[in-house]
Formats: C-alpha cells, sequence, structure tokens
C-alpha cells in the first residue's frame, strides 16, 4: 500500500481521517488532520464478514470447520471477602433456640454451602439420611449468615447435637468452604499436659521439645506414629518424676542415675526404657540443651525371649465361633491363613483383590487365594454391596461410618469381634508362622519367604520351632516355657 514518506501515514488512513473530519463540521485551523493523524497508532483492515462478535455470520476457514467441545461448567467457589464480620461482643450464639419461621434460604453462603454439601455426598455415598441431616443442619448454622463470618465448632456442636443432626459431615462441608472455626483443643495437647504435670521447668521443657519431634519429626528425623510417641512417654514419666525431685535440668543427671534405673528394671521393660532414654539424651545434645550423652556405652544385654507355643485347638474354635459377622470371618481368615497383621486387614485395598487369577495381595506381596478366603471376601462383598450399595470407599472392609468416608476402618473395630479371646488376631498370624515352620521345617529362609519376615524374627520362629520339634513340651511339663503372649 503506498505510503507517505513525509509522515509515515498510509494515504488510506489520511483519508478516512479527512472525512471524519468533515463530517464532523469541523473547519479552519481546527481541520487540520496532522494532530490527529499523529494519535493513530494502527489501523485494522478486514473483509466483510470476518468478525463473528459483530456481525453474527456464520464462521469462515478454518473457524467454520472446527467443533468447538462444550466447556465444562466450573465448580463455585465461595466469593472470598477482603474483610471479616467483627463482633461487637464475644457472646455465644445459642442454636437451640433456633426458630425455623426465620430462616433464610435465599441467603448466598447458603446456597453454596448446600450445593457443595450435595456435590460431596455423590462422591462420598451418602444415604438419604444424611444428606438430608446435612442440608438441614446447614440451613440452621447459615440462615442468617453474614460475609466473612465463621461458625465456631463448639457452638455448632452444641446446637446440632440438640437437634441430633450429623456434625461431622456438617463440619466436612463448612471446613471446604472455609466457614470453620475449629476451636477445639487437640487430643495430643491435653495428653501431653497431663503427662509433663509435675516435672520441674527444665526438665519438662526438654521433654515436651523432644515429644515434639518425635511427633512432628525434624531436619534429620522423620516423624514417628502417634502411638510410638504415647508409648515413649509413659516409659519415660516415671523416671522424669524421680529426677524431678532431685534436679533442676536434664544436664545434672549423671551416668550413676541411668544405671540405677537400668538396676531397678528386667526383662523387655528394662531394655525398652534404656532405648527411651537414650532417644531423650540423644536429642537433647543434638539440640545443644546438654553437652555429653549419660546413656552412652550402657549395655543392657540380648533380651532373651520366651518359647513360641501353638495355640490349643478349642482357642481356636472359640475364636471362629465368636466370629459372627462377615467382616469378622475375613479377618479371621486373612490372619489365621495369610498371616495378615490387624493393619494390613484395615488397609486392603478393593484393587489388592484379584478374583479371576486367584491372588491377593497383601502388605505388597501377592499370594494364592485359597478357597476358604475366597469364600469369606465373596461373602463379605455381597453384604457390603446390599448394606452400602453406594459407597465409594476404596478400602475391602467398610464400617457404618468409614462406608460414607475414604479411610480404613479403626483398630479397636476390627479387633473387636475377638476381644477377650485367646486367638486374637495377633495370636492368630503369630500361630500360623509357627505352623509354617512346624510343617516345613524349621527353616529362616523358607520362613522369610513365604511371610515376608525379617531375618531375626525368621530365625526366632525357626529356632522355636525346632525346640518344639527335638524335645516335645508335653513331657516335661513343670520346665516347660509357656509364653502366650510374646508377640514378634
Amino acid at each position: 500500500m503506498p505510503v507517505n514518506q513525509d509522515y509515515g501515514y498510509c494515504r488510506l488512513c489520511k483519508a478516512q481521517a479527512t472525512w471524519a473530519i468533515k463530517a464532523a463540521g469541523v473547519t479552519g485551523e481546527a481541520a487540520s488532520i496532522m494532530p490527529f493523524l499523529r494519535q493513530v497508532r494502527h489501523q485494522q483492515l478486514f473483509f466483510a464478514n470476518m468478525q463473528r462478535p459483530r456481525n453474527g455470520g456464520p464462521p469462515v476457514g478454518k473457524e467454520g470447520r472446527r467443533v468447538l467441545k462444550p466447556r465444562p461448567v466450573p465448580e463455585p467457589v465461595q466469593l472470598r471477602t477482603p474483610w471479616a464480620q467483627l463482633r461487637l461482643a464475644e457472646a455465644p450464639r445459642v442454636l437451640s433456640r433456633y426458630d425455623h419461621r426465620r430462616r433464610d434460604l435465599t441467603n448466598p453462603t447458603l446456597d453454596l454451602a448446600r450445593r457443595r454439601a450435595r456435590t460431596i455426598g455423590e462422591a462420598r455415598g451418602w444415604t438419604r439420611w444424611v444428606t438430608l441431616e446435612v442440608n438441614r443442619a446447614l440451613v440452621i448454622l447459615l440462615s442468617g449468615h453474614l460475609p466473612g463470618e465463621k461458625i465456631r465448632y463448639s457452638e455448632m456442636f452444641d446446637g446440632l447435637r440438640h437437634f441430633g443432626l450429623n456434625i461431622k459431615r456438617t463440619a466436612e462441608v463448612l471446613g471446604q468452604l472455609d466457614l470453620l472455626d475449629d476451636d477445639r483443643i487437640p487430643a495430643f495437647e491435653s495428653w501431653l499436659e497431663r503427662k509433663l504435670d509435675g516435672l520441674t521447668d527444665g526438665i519438662r521443657q526438654d521433654a515436651e521439645d523432644w515429644i515434639r519431634t518425635l511427633r512432628d519429626g525434624g531436619p534429620r528425623s522423620r516423624p514417628r506414629d502417634l502411638s510410638t510417641v504415647w508409648t515413649y512417654l509413659n516409659e519415660a514419666r516415671p523416671v522424669l518424676l524421680d529426677w524431678s525431685a532431685r534436679y533442676d535440668h536434664l544436664r545434672e543427671v549423671t551416668r550413676d542415675d541411668v544405671l540405677a534405673v537400668r538396676d531397678q528394671l528386667e526383662g523387655a521393660k528394662r531394655h525398652h526404657t534404656l532405648s527411651v532414654l537414650r532417644s531423650l539424651f540423644r536429642h537433647c545434645k543434638k539440640n545443644g540443651t546438654n553437652f555429653r550423652n549419660p546413656t552412652s556405652r550402657i549395655r543392657v544385654g540380648r533380651q532373651d525371649y520366651g518359647v513360641i507355643l501353638p495355640l490349643d485347638p478349642h482357642e481356636v474354635r472359640a475364636a471362629v465361633d465368636a466370629s459372627t459377622t462377615p467382616a469378622a470371618q475375613l479377618a479371621l481368615a486373612l490372619a489365621a491363613i495369610h498371616a495378615a497383621r490387624p493393619k494390613t486387614v484395615r488397609e486392603l485395598l478393593l484393587e489388592d483383590l484379584d478374583l479371576g487369577n486367584r491372588r491377593l495381595t497383601l502388605a505388597g506381596r501377592v499370594r494364592p487365594l485359597d478357597d476358604l478366603t475366597r469364600d469369606a471376601i465373596l461373602a463379605w462383598l455381597d453384604h457390603r454391596r446390599q448394606r452400602w450399595p453406594n459407597t465409594t470407599n476404596p478400602h475391602l472392609i467398610v464400617s457404618q461410618h468409614t462406608a460414607m468416608d475414604t479411610c480404613p476402618v479403626s483398630g479397636v473395630w476390627i479387633t473387636n469381634a475377638l476381644r477377650g479371646q485367646a486367638a486374637t488376631l495377633e495370636r492368630l498370624r503369630v500361630d500360623r508362622q509357627l505352623e509354617e515352620a512346624l510343617t516345613h521345617g524349621p527353616d529362616p529362609l523358607h520362613l522369610a519367604e513365604v511371610f515376608g519376615l525379617d531375618e531375626t524374627t525368621a530365625i526366632r520362629y525357626a529356632a522355636a520351632a525346632r525346640q518344639i520339634l527335638e524335645r516335645p513340651l508335653e513331657a516335661d511339663p513343670a520346665t516347660s516355657p509357656r509364653t502366650r503372649g510374646s508377640t514378634p
């Protein structure tokens, strides 16, 4: 296109600008087009019917041949406000006095929460009654909700308990929308406060920092299981209370004090207590609160384990009779046949089953599926399908509470059927591994290959089986060791 060399603008732009000035009725010096052209930075040229939004014609070229896929409707999110509703006075809300005649179903927060509850319920397989309870609870809590206001858990708990509504599922919905103010005191904090009561300030500070590091982990330490943390502090508390009566800080504890503690204990108690004290002083020296470790170079000696004995037939029969539900029968079969731990039974997933190829994956190890275990699994799956047809929990064994969630059942629930029995799930697991050693010979390599045992544990089972095979315990009942509660 020809360009004006003096001003650098195309002649078409100059002609359009001149026509626009004349159409506006501007004359004289004000009609000069040069100031107008200096403000022009580009000129878009187009052919007819090329602007779809403006002309509304059918698209041409590639746009006309492209098949537009429908865009997914985004999930509604909560509108976050830059401010929060401040309370004029810290007066708790009494939700038990809620009047349904004053409910406001047009509240946008309530509408958003009800839609989120519907989405969660469809994903988790909530029953009709749970959905109705959560919907009613949200109406009670959010009818008069103001932007930026949060619901305290303590207020919600008292109000919903008065009406008999579901608290856990309602709190889950409010938590996802960032509407819940969880003012509960964690159970760990209350337990830690009770266990550290009575210690001097210096010892208490080091012990608290040690326990929190065990639970949360550190720069070079992994977090421990919560049950391990409980056991450690329970073992150390009597010793720390004794030292608190004489010392103000752990740096005052000497090697003789640790030896005195060691000499007062026996067996597994002595071994475990010294291990706990080593962990405590190692942590203190690492953080610089102690300059030396009084537990170093103190030997306890090798712990002598008793002989593992098989269960009596009547004890096994009593456990079978006590397992009356499909879930208890399945757990019994997995422990007595495949030597599965209770934790492994709880965390078993549906994808770990291969009924077509008759295989079962336990703790990462693929095992053949026998007829008895297969019948127990099929019976449980039928019960699960009839009892909770809409559950989306990926675990094989579910309960009434976990069927609407994705977590495994608790350890208390899975062992409840055999509580008080001599043949518990753990003892059945031990008896199965001992039976393998008695049947196929005391070979540690065979036990480690079949059950995935540690070499030390496999050697212990092999030694127990060898002792039983070489010298029958019935020959000398007076001198025969009996170890029922030993769990390797």
